[in-house]
């Protein structure tokens, strides 16, 4: 188990994530306050599977929507809230939540990248509350990483957005600092 703690890159938020890994695979659990975009304040909770495929999700923004959903880690999502399929997200194996730099450390260790290597995947983007329209549920986010050091640093690109950043990582592959949006407190 590690603990970890980020605090918004501008002064005006704070994280704190419990990092669980086993031979089941991993698990992120916290709990986030912010001020992108709009005032927020959010608890989180993402399970995968020992390749560190995203299996299960929970997301809940305080006085707000609460999200829960999971995957079979092949690319199907299900809406455990409304009960039905989430077709939009066939062939997405990783999560981002876009209040927390914790799920970037999931597809780091599943790609398992070589220096210089890049791959393109597709994430369910899990929206900040300012982004939130009809129904809580992630959208379909192209998402472009490349490993520029082997366990230090990598670029992540946000297709889906047009955002870069270079991420740097801890021994235990999660991300230190999210350049103009999160800061570790070490």
């Amino acid at each position: 188990m590690v603990e970890v703690r980020w605090r918004a890159w501008n002064g005006i938020g704070l994280e704190h994530c419990v990092v669980e890994t086993n031979d089941g695979g991993m698990t992120l659990s916290g709990a986030v306050v912010g001020a992108r975009e709009t005032k927020y304040g959010a608890f989180y909770s993402v399970r995968t599977d020992e390749l560190f495929r995203t299996r299960e999700v929970r997301v809940q923004y305080a006085s707000g929507p609460v999200l829960h959903v999971e995957a079979d880690g092949r690319g199907s999502w299900l809406d455990l809230v409304a009960g039905s399929s989430l077709e939009h997200l066939d062939g997405c194996i990783d999560v981002d939540i876009g209040v927390t730099p914790a799920t970037n450390t999931l597809p780091i260790k599943r790609l398992n990248l070589s220096a210089n290597e890049s791959r393109e995947i597709l994430a369910a983007y899990v929206p900040l509350p300012s982004q939130i329209e009809d129904t809580f549920v992630p959208t379909r986010a192209e998402q472009r990483y490349t490993c520029i050091e082997v366990g230090k640093l990598y670029r992540y690109e946000g297709l889906f957005r047009n955002f870069t950043a270079e991420l740097e990582i801890d021994r235990a592959g999660i991300v230190l600092d999210y350049p103009d949006t999160f800061k570790r407190l070490r």
